[in-house]
């Protein structure tokens, strides 16, 4: 609820402050003394545009400050968090609900008419504001806000007033729309896939048959190149190694030369050597080095001799296959490579690639059994809803119209127009309507548009009267809701705000007795002038104060004898109702 709200050099209004609280605060004055003042202060805090004309003639710029109790860790809280603003707690309620405070102030430049915003004291943007603003006051003016002017609005207040059971079925129709679309997108990009996945697999077995056949193994291609390359080369590899043999232990290529094979050049040197170690000890080690090599001549000839004996028998026959073998490998890279392991991973892969596109047409044909299943369900639950929407919206126009019937308003007549939509939605299948014939011979069209302003606040009156139990809101703004009205009927407006109350703080800008007489806060804006500027002040009345301007409300003057009795009066009256 909102705690007070602090004004400064908005129109008529200098320097002010409105204490309101619980319960329902009437605000009263003379014409002219500002009292809209209160409901554009208001629209303000709310997000609502701001307009140059509105800052106080001579005043660099208007100022508008509310002070909100909330729920310490409720959704306004969290949103103002989301918002980087904060929330200062300072008290428990009885039942444990921990409380906070939270300020939020509009600034109004009288130069440019451009505003600045506040939400928990961080710069934000109006229209966060206006976005939690929602959650905060609904404002009911004669030609501005309105509650439940969209048809969301109108289908949820509905379905609010329909009870548990009608929101239960609600939120299965929800469900179940959720899980139908899901289904059905689902089954969407599966088809839109079929013929791209029909071509995937084509491409699979085929690669399948081309690799399957040829049974490539890693590396196969290197080894094979590698192996080539010794065969084409046998002869060349076969004299190279033959003169190498020859250079080592001799032989018919060395000796062609002249030149002495290399095992005697050393076991000449060592002979020497060993001689010469006979005199000097210190060559032995020279002469045992020598002896080395010549063992590992010795082996490096034999193994030379062995790999001739080898390359005599190797490859006949066999280049001509090897050849054929690698130039079916290099196919199969040129077209799944670019390696060969690359074509072995397409092989390894395809497999368990071709299952699950075969599986993809399973899976296909179950989503549109299930898509099929889902969208019974929620057929099947939409009708249910819609049949408890029409009871709920036959109990709603009834008891509303009644309302209006004590609101002088005895011919009007609202009726909740529940009709069918083109297509199933989250929120079923069900266009609600909230519709006025305000008058006999009239014809209903919705509310927003049936009534006059003074006839739309005793509509939204009583529409918030009837859905106070199901759909309550924090606060509720009401500006000349009694327009039009007086006698018994402004005190069944009066009546009607104070039940209100005890769902939600009220707050009502009027200019009757009978609807004052039953606030629980009443607060008087007066004007005064020097001739030249004209202000207004705001103060709160109790006892004689508030019997004063309840009595000049009636007749029009403070002192009136007859009057002031018909006030004490009325608010016996209203009091006595009260407390019954």
């Amino acid at each position: 609820m909102i705690g007070d709200i602090e004004i400064r050099g908005l129109g008529v209004i200098d320097h002010a402050e409105l204490p309101l609280g619980e319960g329902f605060t009437a605000i009263t004055g003379e014409t002219g003394a500002g009292k809209t003042m209160i409901v554009t202060a208001l629209g303000l805090l709310l997000g609502g545009r701001a307009k140059p004309g509105t800052v106080r003639t001579g005043a660099p710029k208007a100022v508008v400050e509310g002070r909100w109790i909330v729920p310490a860790d409720g959704e306004v809280a969290g949103a103002v968090a989301d918002a980087g603003g904060a929330i200062e707690t300072f008290g428990i309620t009885e039942d444990a609900l921990e409380l906070g405070e939270l300020l939020v102030t509009r600034q109004i430049s009288a130069t440019d008419g451009r505003s600045r915003a506040w939400l928990g004291g961080t710069s934000v943007p109006a229209a966060t504001l206006a976005d939690l603003g929602e959650q905060l006051v609904v404002v009911h003016g004669q030609s501005d806000q309105l509650r439940l002017r969209s048809e969301g609005a109108q289908r949820a207040a509905l379905d609010a007033f329909g009870g548990i059971e009608l929101l239960a079925v609600s939120e299965r129709v929800a469900d179940a729309w959720a899980r139908e679309r899901a289904l059905q997108a689902q089954l969407a990009g599966l088809t839109a896939a079929r013929d791209e996945r029909v071509r995937e697999a084509e491409a699979l077995r085929t690669a399948i048959a081309d690799i399957e056949p040829v049974e490539p193994k890693p590396g196969e291609d290197a080894e094979l190149l590698q192996r080539i390359e010794r065969l084409e080369h046998r002869e060349e590899i076969r004299r190279l190694v033959g003169e190498a043999h020859a250079l080592l232990r001799g032989g018919d290529e060395s000796a062609s030369e002249g030149v002495p094979a290399a095992a005697a050049q050393i076991e000449d040197a060592r002979a020497r050597v060993e001689r010469a170690a006979a005199r000097d000890s210190e060559l032995e080690s020279v002469s045992a080095a020598l002896t080395d090599v010549l063992y590992g001549l010795d082996d490096a000839a034999l193994r030379l001799s062995g790999y001739l004996d080898s390359l005599d028998l190797d490859g006949i026959g066999e280049l001509d296959a090897l050849n054929e073998r690698l130039a079916s490998l290099v196919d199969l890279t040129r077209r799944y490579g670019p390696a060969l392991n690359d074509v072995i991973r397409t092989y390894d892969d395809a497999g368990m690639r071709l299952i699950e596109l075969e599986g993809d047409d399973a899976r296909l044909d179950e989503l549109t059994d299930q898509a099929q299943t889902a969208r019974e369900l929620l057929e099947s639950e939409a009708a249910t809803l819609s049949e408890l929407r029409r009871q709920a919206a036959k109990a709603l126009g009834e008891r509303v119209t009644a309302e209006l019937t004590q609101l002088a308003m005895p011919d009007a007549v609202l009726t909740v127009d529940v009709q069918p939509t083109e297509h199933l939605g989250e929120h079923g299948g069900d266009r609600v309507a909230f519709q006025l014939r305000p008058h006999a011979g009239a014809t209903p069209a919705p509310i927003q548009r049936g009534a006059s302003g003074g006839e739309l606040s005793r509509v939204m009156l009583a529409l918030e009267v009837v859905l106070a139990d199901a759909n309550p809101v924090p606060t509720l703004v009401f500006d000349e809701v009694d327009a039009g009205v007086g006698g018994a009927a402004a005190i069944e407006i009066g009546r009607r705000l104070r039940r209100l109350a005890g769902h939600a703080q009220v707050i009502v800008v009027t200019h009757l007795a009978q609807v004052a007489a039953f606030a629980t806060n009443h607060i008087q804006i007066e004007k005064s002038s020097d001739g030249e500027v004209t202000t207004s002040s705001i103060r709160s009345l109790t006892g004689d104060a508030r019997v004063a301007e309840i009595t000049r409300l009636l007749s029009g003057l403070r002192e009136s004898e007859s009057g002031r009795s018909h006030a004490e009066e009325l608010l016996r009256l209203a009091e006595h109702e009260t407390s019954a």
